[in-house]
């Protein structure tokens, strides 16, 4: 852990970065990867929110014809995560995890559209043939779609592989190190202050997940977001008893290689409360022995929850905020932190060093008309 003991630091870094899940640190590896001087702010250890306590699943890119600017933006993250698993691979020797395992998705369960395009080039398979592919999974399911370039990724891992990546880039790493204000100069951020330091930056990026708004208060900035509890069970056998993730509407199954299992997850609005509870646990076990009879003889290993950055529409904002010319946001992704990262990273990474955007950002502009649920 990184921290300075004076009160101003004049070495001054090209862009701050506040926030250290796997927005914020996917960010920084893009910019630092071009030579940007980059120093990420954390309040506590980095990735250890919502980055963290996701399954790590990973929808699968072109199913459909992108017919709008999220499902554009989806597609590209898809593309994009294999090559960077590999470069982080090589970069840093810790291995992410990443797995095309393929999936199936309950079609009584209300496939989740927010995850494939079209239903057209996907392959909707009878319970006999579901249960041929999964010889596993419960009779009485009916029928299933079928997505084998759905893929996987251990989140812990990914994570300690963006930070090493990070690290070894040059990028300063503050872990503990709340930010409390924003020193504004006319249109510009000038500077972070934390407990121990003036931090000063050519350009500032919040990257908060479910505190971003309570980041932008301090300069009279409200988007909406919102934490989201999500609980999850870690479930282990002997071996692996099925091999792809199982879809039942917003509920899932995801088996590692190893004989573990995460079964999730749950959406409460809850406010800041981070705890599991009994009864949505419960829930999360019967599920999966419904999914997977011989689940019941699974041990139970451990059980957590996290907050996930609710937007009131469910896109995320990624932009400058308004009023500013170097004051930027990456927030709101709700479900989807970890599989739109690299999306994310690069568009971010390309709108703060003034380069020509992947993926046009209308849609996720901080002043857009949102649609709320």
């Amino acid at each position: 852990m990184l921290k300075t003991e004076h009160c101003y630091n004049s070495d001054m870094a090209d862009v701050v970065i506040v926030g250290g899940g796997v927005i914020g640190l996917t960010t920084a590896y893009f910019l630092a990867r071009e030579g940007a001087k980059v120093a990420i702010l954390d309040k506590g250890d980095f990735g250890q929110e919502s980055s963290w306590a996701g399954a790590g699943i990973l929808p699968p890119a072109g199913v459909g014809a992108a017919r709008n600017a999220y499902e554009h933006f989806r597609d590209c993250s898809a593309r994009m995560f294999p090559l960077l698993s590999q470069e982080l691979r090589e970069l840093t020797g810790v291995d992410n995890g990443y797995l095309r395992s393929g999936g199936l998705e309950s079609v009584q369960g209300n496939a989740d559209d927010e995850w494939h395009a079209a239903t057209e080039r996907l392959q909707v398979l009878d319970e006999a043939a579901s249960r041929k592919l999964e010889p596993g999974i419960n009779a009485g399911l009916g029928k299933m779609i079928f997505l084998g370039d759905m893929a996987q990724v251990r989140n812990p891992r990914h994570l300690r592989a963006l930070t090493a990546a990070c690290g070894s880039l040059g990028v300063e790493l503050r872990a503990g190190e709340p930010v409390y204000d924003f020193v504004r100069k006319g249109n510009k951020i000038d500077a972070v202050r934390t407990s121990s330091a003036t931090m000063t930056a050519g350009e500032f990026l919040v990257a908060g997940g479910a505190w971003s708004d309570e980041l932008l208060e301090r300069v009279g900035v409200r988007l909406g977001i919102v934490p989201i509890r999500g609980q999850i069970a870690l479930l282990s056998l002997p071996a692996p008893v099925f091999r792809r993730i199982l879809l039942h509407g917003r509920q899932y199954l995801v088996p590692r290689p190893d004989g573990l299992i995460l079964v999730g997850s749950t959406e409460e609005l809850t406010g800041f409360r981070k705890h599991t509870t009994t009864e949505a646990i419960g829930e999360l076990l019967a599920l999966a022995q419904r999914l997977v009879p011989s689940l019941n003889d699974a041990h139970l290993q451990r059980c957590w929850a996290g907050l996930r950055p609710g937007s009131p529409d469910g896109l995320p904002f990624l932009g400058t905020v308004p009023g500013y010319d170097n004051f930027h946001v990456a927030a709101g992704h709700f479900r989807s932190g970890i599989f739109l990262s690299p999306a994310t990273g690069t568009v971010m990474k390309e709108l703060i060093l003034g380069q020509k955007l992947s993926v046009p950002l209308e849609a996720f502009a901080l002043d857009r008309r949102v649609k709320r649920g």
